[in-house]
């Protein structure tokens, strides 16, 4: 249940990422084709006003399309409808809607939990493991997701982000070096212990924490606290969101095997979702400003890419030209599809259960 809900959430999101495009498009009277949940052959397919709708078989995305991509289309190539012929800006706030609307469905998750279920008490002591790479130290100590550690070699961590910055401190200063971990999982405590392994100087144990929120939740006493919250919460989640994305680009050795790929993200979300609805909601959030921040890179295929390609005709004065758009579009894909592949294959051999099976 917890796998479907996971799956249903990510489709959610994907799909507004898409309606955001769509919407944008239809509002300016641009002349739209096609709607699509995913990439390769149609699973469901249903035209309703010379727009096809349709689910596909690879849950990778989802994309709008236009008249102007099709060679087979009707349309007349000087036809003022046509995406291609609206002016930048128009063409721009299209391109833009997507991580827009990501964005702004996180904010309203987040404000809308604060206003119907209440607003998460602060930060407990202690940091919660959410994610663990297969074969890194982390992995062999034995600390699985939804262990709570509290503290290192005796010293007891923070709360909220200095609880993180305590343990990350720790373990980038001891590379090689024990350390002694007080883990709690289910109110039983026990004692691990894990050596953090050398990456170019710096301590990694290949773990993905989160700040330990307690699962109590206190009403909002007015509107101000509802927004406060929810304001807090978006903004570290971005910020935090963002940094990492920073760190992949600038020190990418360190930082590729935290890449997750469908699978992955699936699991994690399953795991969320076993701390009831609050999970679920952070898991949302989280998720849709990921999408939304990841879109925004000027990658090809992406909507940073395109909107790379719109600040390259604005300084031109002219489009760039079809050939270096179309070669510039199918080396995304091919990038694209081949991490996609290569990040499911990763993920699903580590799933607990595909490890349980080989080892027999």
């Amino acid at each position: 249940m917890n796998v479907l809900l996971s799956i249903s959430v990510l489709g959610l999101l994907i799909f507004f990422h898409e309606a955001g495009h769509f919407l944008a498009a239809i509002l300016q009277k641009i002349k739209v084709s096609g709607f699509s949940i995913g990439f390769g052959p149609s699973l469901l397919k249903k035209e309703i006003n010379g727009i096809t709708y349709s689910i596909r078989s690879l849950p990778l995305g989802g994309f709008v399309s236009f008249p102007d991509e099709e060679t087979d289309s009707i349309i007349k190539s000087n036809d003022p409808d046509l995406l291609k012929n609206r002016p930048i800006h128009q063409r721009a706030i299209v391109i833009s809607a997507g991580v827009i609307a990501n964005l702004l469905l996180a904010w309203i998750v987040l404000i809308g939990q604060a206003s119907i279920v209440g607003i998460p008490n602060q930060p407990e002591p202690g940091v919660i493991v959410m994610g663990i790479q297969q074969d890194e130290p982390a992995f062999n100590s034995g600390l699985i997701a939804g262990d709570q550690i509290m503290s290192v070699n005796g010293q007891t961590l923070g709360s909220g982000k200095e609880g993180i910055m305590d343990l990350v401190n720790i373990i980038k200063t001891s590379p090689g070096k024990e350390l002694i971990l007080e883990r709690v999982n289910k109110n039983e405590s026990k004692t691990i212990y894990i050596t953090p392994a050398d990456n170019e100087g710096n301590g990694r144990i290949g773990a993905q924490l989160q700040p330990n929120l307690p699962n109590e939740i206190s009403k909002a006493k007015n509107i101000g606290e509802v927004f406060n919250s929810s304001n807090s919460q978006f903004y570290e989640l971005l910020s935090r969101t963002v940094i990492g994305y920073k760190s992949l680009i600038t020190n990418f050795s360190s930082t590729a095997q935290q890449l997750s790929g469908p699978v992955k993200i699936v699991e994690i979300g399953a795991q969320l979702s076993e701390q009831g609805g609050s999970g679920l909601v952070l898991f949302s959030a989280l998720v849709s400003i990921n999408l939304a921040v990841l879109n925004s890179l000027p990658l090809p295929l992406l909507d940073g890419g395109q909107l790379f390609l719109l600040i390259l005709e604005t300084i031109r004065g002219k489009p760039v030209p079809e050939k270096l758009q179309l070669a510039f579009m199918q080396s995304g894909f091919v990038l694209l599809v081949g991490l996609s592949v290569v990040l499911i294959i990763r993920d699903t051999t580590q799933l607990s259960f595909i490890q349980q099976f080989v080892h027999r």
